[in-house]
């Protein structure tokens, strides 16, 4: 039976199998870099059709994170402010500011403000806001500084792994429920004692954080 193949086809066959193999990881791999990476935007200032300002309101005039996103306490999602929680204060201050004319046009045509996502939970995960609060946990631990913040960004990337180093050990990470809104807290050099004492008073199940279940329904 005549060799269709020259001697070295074997080789060259088998060198092709693991070409693709390791040309097939270093794909995902690269993949999944950019995505939790180049892609995520942490760090990156959105741009928005008002230029709110969080270090004037909530840095130098102290207006607590309640007052604009009243939500978080008792729902699941953390409201974006209505135009009338704006106009509360902006119908006697700064009233004719070329920077407010979004806002004005907002209320006078009775038409919401389109602000523009910072975070985007993606739909096959369930993200509470309110269980996060009254269980402890800063609003600093996510969205960083925002006291100090001009424009806003992502601050954290938000990944199954980033989430679970958490929940995997929130006595890291737990605050005073007084201290929540507390941009400027601190974490204690006893933080470990500190957690281990509030995630039993806050009764955080540390069995059932990690499973798959609790984020994903």
């Amino acid at each position: 039976m005549p060799n269709y193949f020259p001697p070295n086809s074997n080789a060259f066959a088998k060198w092709l199998i693991w070409g693709g193999v390791v040309f097939t990881i270093l794909l995902v791999t690269s993949l999944t870099v950019f995505a939790r990476t180049f892609n995520n935007k942490v760090g990156v200032p959105v741009a928005q059709p008002v230029a709110f300002s969080h270090a004037l309101h909530s840095g130098q005039m102290g207006i607590d994170c309640r007052y604009c996103h009243t939500s978080v306490e008792v729902a699941a999602s953390a409201n974006v402010p209505s135009t009338e929680v704006c106009m509360a204060c902006h119908s006697q201050i700064r009233v004719g500011s070329p920077q407010l004319a979004n806002v004005q046009q907002s209320w006078d045509t009775n038409t919401p403000i389109e602000w523009n996502r910072v975070y985007d939970v993606a739909d096959y995960v369930y993200f509470n806001h309110s269980a996060h609060i009254n269980k402890g946990m800063g609003c600093s631990e996510c969205h960083g500084q925002m006291n100090r913040m001009e424009a806003v960004w992502k601050n954290e990337p938000m990944t199954m792994g980033w989430c679970l180093e958490c929940h995997r050990n929130p006595a890291s990470r737990v605050r005073p429920r007084e201290e929540v809104f507390n941009m400027e807290y601190r974490r204690p050099e006893n933080q470990a004692e500190l957690g281990a004492v509030l995630v039993a008073e806050y009764n955080i199940n540390l069995e059932k954080l990690p499973q798959c279940s609790t984020c994903h329904r």
